[in-house]
């Protein structure tokens, strides 16, 4: 089976200023894949042209195997769009939505209640299936949105930052659907402004800067290339700092309090155990041993700077 995406080389121009400049993808079936990028980047770019919406300069682009210019109808046949702003109406119930929707996919009429039915349950949105729109949270639209997405039954969707203006509580329940719909076979590309959003979703992430891919893998994977643990241990007395830092890396440092000594390093847990069993030795217990393991925001401040993490959040 051929991956859900390839990309070969694709490069996109508006009025001399480069999007993209040859990128080369092939992402795999059975995950979520997390676009990242400062504004500017060429992610809106590339979904814009994986949907059909664009056409490329040059490079060629396939998704579940059709190529985007040669057969853009099949392209669009097995992807679903899902966004930030609520693609609903909002004087229609939730599962009249969803059959107009089927319709407009060119579903009979049966067919089109069967499909609607089968997405209210994937979204868990059963119980206010047969609610007007309007009434509905800002959460459960956005999941009503989504599951417009799934009535054609596509192979992929794109998500264009589908939490954006979500409360926290609304963000976890989309994230959970999402999760779900990986778990019963929907491939998913989703960009997003929210680093940890794409941490707990994704497992394979794709970081593009001016037009170009920067960095691609797991979430784990680009974790431990490019970011550091930090390590803090605290003790009681400012003279068990000194030791600690003794026994600690030659970075290691003691922190303002003169209780704390922090330092970062690949190894960070490792040296930690070190540094723990030297102090035992000596009769003195640490009051708080802390790890900070790198998140996506480290990732990114490393690869495209301060400024442009800024503006992508």
């Amino acid at each position: 089976m051929p991956a859900i995406i390839e990309t070969e080389g694709l490069t996109k121009s508006y009025r001399g200023v480069t999007a993209l400049r040859g990128v080369d993808l092939e992402l795999e079936r059975g995950t979520v894949h997390a676009l990242l990028g400062p504004n500017g980047a060429g992610k809106t770019t590339l979904v814009s042209i994986l949907s059909t919406v664009l056409r490329p300069e040059s490079g060629t682009a396939r998704v579940a195997g059709y190529d985007i210019v040669r057969h853009p109808a099949n392209v669009r046949g097995v992807i679903g769009l899902a966004g930030q702003h609520a693609a609903v109406e909002p004087k229609l119930t939730g599962r009249e939505n969803l059959q107009v929707f089927g319709r407009l996919s060119g579903l009979g009429a049966r067919a089109a209640r069967t499909a609607a039915d089968e997405a209210l349950g994937r979204l868990g949105l059963e119980d206010v299936a047969d609610r007007i729109a309007g009434t509905y949270s800002g959460g459960t639209r956005r999941r009503l949105d989504l599951a417009v997405s799934l009535v054609a039954r596509p192979a992929l969707i794109l998500m264009d930052e589908p939490t954006t203006g979500l409360d926290p509580l609304s963000r976890r329940q989309l994230w959970d659907a999402v999760i779900d719909l990986t778990r019963q076979g929907t491939d998913v590309l989703l960009t997003t402004q929210y680093l940890e959003e794409a941490d707990a979703l994704a497992g394979n992430v794709i970081v593009i800067d001016g037009g170009e891919v920067v960095a691609h893998g797991s979430p784990a994977q680009l974790k431990s290339r490019v970011a550091d643990e930090t390590v803090t241990i605290a003790v009681d007395r400012p003279e068990h700092a000194i030791l600690a830092a003794e026994s600690a890396p030659d970075d290691a440092r003691i922190g303002e309090d003169g209780m704390t000594v922090i330092w970062t390093s690949r190894e960070g847990a490792r040296e930690a155990l070190g540094v723990f069993a030297d102090l035992a030795a000596r009769g003195i217990e640490l009051r708080e041993l802390t790890i900070r393991r790198p998140t996506l925001d480290d990732v990114f401040l490393d690869l495209v700077g301060t400024d442009k993490t800024e503006s992508a959040r």
